[in-house]
């Protein structure tokens, strides 16, 4: 079973390494949580992402909640969030402290600009294994491709999408079925 110090520093390295926001910190989550320490299974990984994109608030909080409730309880989900946001709270005081003086320096500018791309690369990477984890392949992979496009260049609200894919979904099983 796991200790309170071991979910605590886990989800505290998660939360000190990861640029980008919490869909970036899915590839550090799967590594420490599934991979690293055997706490959760692919499977159950895949359905806490779900679960966790489904709760209002942070993702990255609705993950640890999730991953720490499930391994030690309420005092489990406690030390998964503390752990995970203690590293962003105080990297924000600080950068809120000297970000007037940095602001226009040119150097900044190109970091954030470099940093783009390898935020894109985070995300998308997790992306791709949980599409094969779901079992997304060439026969239905249509469908997250339409759905963003849609989105990016049509402007469909999201939450549309959602209901459709949902509609979708309660046809298809009802056809499956019969």
């Amino acid at each position: 079973m796991a200790k309170y110090c071991d979910i605590f520093w886990s989800f505290f390295k998660v939360g000190s390494f990861t640029i980008g926001g919490g869909y970036a910190m899915i590839p550090l989550m799967e590594r420490e949580l599934v991979d690293r320490h055997g706490w959760l299974t692919d499977a159950e990984f895949l359905d806490q992402v779900a679960l966790a994109q489904t709760m209002p608030g942070v993702f990255a909080v609705n993950m640890a909640a999730l991953a720490g409730h499930r391994l030690r309880g309420l005092r489990g989900a406690a030390a998964a969030i503390v752990g995970n946001i203690l590293m962003p709270i105080v990297f924000i005081l600080l950068l809120a402290l000297f970000f007037r003086a940095f602001r226009s320096t040119p150097w900044v500018d190109s970091l954030f600009q470099g940093l783009r791309p390898a935020v894109v690369a985070l995300i998308a990477a997790p992306v791709f294994r949980m599409a094969r984890t779901a079992g997304v392949g060439w026969r239905n992979c249509w469908i997250p491709i339409v759905s963003a496009l849609l989105i990016w260049l049509l402007g469909v609200n999201p939450i549309f999408i959602v209901l459709a894919a949902i509609a979708a979904g309660y046809l298809y099983s009802l056809v499956a079925r019969h």
